[in-house]
């Protein structure tokens, strides 16, 4: 598990290895991951926008950017929390991600950013 706090907000991420799939004649590493958000401030905010960055060690990026995560804009008071699934494919049994969140201060409107911290997508078999 990797974790970090910004702004008050901590981000917990756990990685699952899920397995392979051909799609147009290529083979692609699925990976699950899991994101708790801990609203540690004083503060009620809510996620607008999410942006993620993808390597593989084939040397490739994607960026994925979009409202939400999985569909939901999650308010939370001071103390909540928030957790979700999702999946990724990347080209290479070995990859990252990392990335922000862009979230907003109920009180004053204020936007601000919460770091996702760089976390490993790899094979279990790599690890021995």
């Amino acid at each position: 598990m990797v974790q970090k706090i910004t702004h008050g907000i901590k981000i917990s991420v756990i990685t699952n290895f899920e397995g392979t799939i051909y799609r147009n004649y290529r083979l692609f590493f699925g990976f699950r991951y899991q994101v708790t958000i801990e609203n540690q401030s004083n503060e009620t905010v809510q996620l607008l926008e999410r942006h993620w960055r993808i390597f593989d060690s084939l040397n490739h990026t994607e960026i994925i950017e979009g409202a939400g995560v999985i569909g939901k804009k999650p308010v939370l008071k001071p103390t909540e929390t928030h957790t979700y699934k999702s999946t990724c494919m990347i080209t290479s049994p070995i990859g990252a991600m990392k990335g922000f969140y862009k979230m907003v201060h109920f009180s004053s409107s204020r936007l601000f950013k919460v770091y996702i911290p760089p976390f490993q997508l790899m094979l279990p078999s790599i690890y021995n």
